[in-house]
């Protein structure tokens, strides 16, 4: 099967629906990590401004949570480029594995960001999205 790339007709081995799901882990990644990040900054929120009305000399030391709280959706987006950079178009391959291998590393990026809001916890996040991006690209048929 032949499919059309930029100028040319390029032959292309490999299934088709697979980068839906590469994306949709880069999505996944995104967004997930995107939504812990608010709900922690909107925790961390509530506690400065009852800092501010009981001890208003420590607002400005409390407001580190709402900053580490803000690194979870970096997070996501590093992880979201580094699998949207794995999906290229005028590779002749990417295999349903790599599609899978994306959206498992998307999906547990995010979900640990949504779901472990505390930010100390954020670096199993991105070394789990590291190690799962990096396992695509391993099926390759001979």
């Amino acid at each position: 099967m032949s499919t059309f790339i930029g100028d040319e007709t390029a032959p292309f081995f490999g299934d088709e629906t697979a980068p839906f799901f590469g994306f949709l882990g880069a999505a996944a990644a995104l967004v997930f990590s995107c939504m812990g990040a608010a709900y922690g900054t909107a925790k961390s929120g509530v506690g400065v401004a009852s800092m501010g009305v009981m001890r208003p000399e420590l607002v400005m030391k409390s407001i580190l949570p709402v900053v580490m709280a803000g690194v979870l959706g970096i997070y996501g987006l590093i992880i979201a480029v580094i699998i949207s950079t794995g999906i290229n178009p005028k590779a002749k391959s990417y295999y349903l594995f790599d599609g899978y291998t994306h959206l498992s590393s998307g999906l547990a990026c995010g979900l640990v960001g949504l779901l472990l809001v505390w930010p100390l916890e954020s670096w199993v996040m991105l070394e789990s999205g590291i190690i799962l991006s990096s396992r695509a690209g391993q099926s390759r048929a001979e």
